[in-house]
């Protein structure tokens, strides 16, 4: 049985390059920096959980809520093959049982905050807004998208940030754990513009404040869809 099975919808993706070396003592072993066209990404997500179960169960006041997070971009050699996963700074959520069942079973490293969303739809275009607050800052990202989902081609850019099947937790210098997410492909809608707000310091530390004056190389939009994350395994 899966561990956990949700639908994830209308994934915001503000894409950043950074130099490779802000992530290495972040960086679980075994794994290592995976580059798109040498470039070195960390990505800022906000989305929506939506029919969430945990182990085929539906936990009261926890079944439909927000997430973001702030993760990198790894790899992991096994059996002939490079297996492509994602490593967390940290995710953010408003439900504490959630972030519990994370921290303690996963090592994630989740944090608990009051956060909302919105969804408007106009003739031309939808707006999705995610929302939450932390130390005194109204933290915000909002992206405007065309209505019409459109593939995600392959080879691009978008297809590599999408396209990682593996979440990778650091538990110390030597051990790692593993677990595999499995969605089908995903849709994009066209992105028409964007703002944002968010501390970097307050919400992911020290080390990504830098991130406040940074430019996105990119900014996307996934459609989303069902998922499955599925029972975690530790690496030494």
């Amino acid at each position: 049985m899966s561990f956990l099975k949700a639908a994830w919808k209308n994934l915001a993706l503000i894409n950043y390059e950074i130099d490779p070396s802000v992530l290495q003592k972040y960086l679980p072993a075994g794994t290592e920096l995976d580059f798109w066209q040498d470039k070195c990404y960390v990505s800022l997500v906000g989305f929506l959980f939506h029919d969430t179960r945990v182990l085929g169960q539906r936990i009261p006041f926890h079944i439909d809520f927000e997430e973001v997070n702030l993760r990198f971009y790894v790899k992991r050699f096994e059996d002939g093959a490079f297996k492509r996963g994602v490593v967390f700074i940290k995710e953010i959520v408003p439900k504490r049982a959630i972030a519990l069942i994370a921290n303690l079973l996963f090592k994630e490293h989740y944090q608990t905050l009051k956060m909302s969303h919105s969804f408007l739809e106009s003739e031309d275009s939808c707006l999705f807004t995610y929302n939450w607050s932390t130390k005194n800052h109204n933290n915000s990202i909002a992206i405007e998208t065309a209505k019409t989902a459109i593939p995600i081609e392959i080879g691009s850019e978008a297809e590599f940030i999408t396209e990682h099947y593996f979440g990778y937790t650091k538990f110390n210098s030597a051990k790692t754990f593993e677990y595999e997410v499995t969605h089908p492909r995903w849709n994009q809608f066209e992105v028409i513009g964007y703002t944002m707000d968010v501390d970097f310091e307050n919400n992911y530390g020290e080390d990504f404040n830098f991130l406040k004056d940074l430019k996105p190389i990119s900014v996307l939009l996934a459609e989303g869809s069902r998922i499955t994350v599925e029972n975690k395994r530790l690496i030494r």
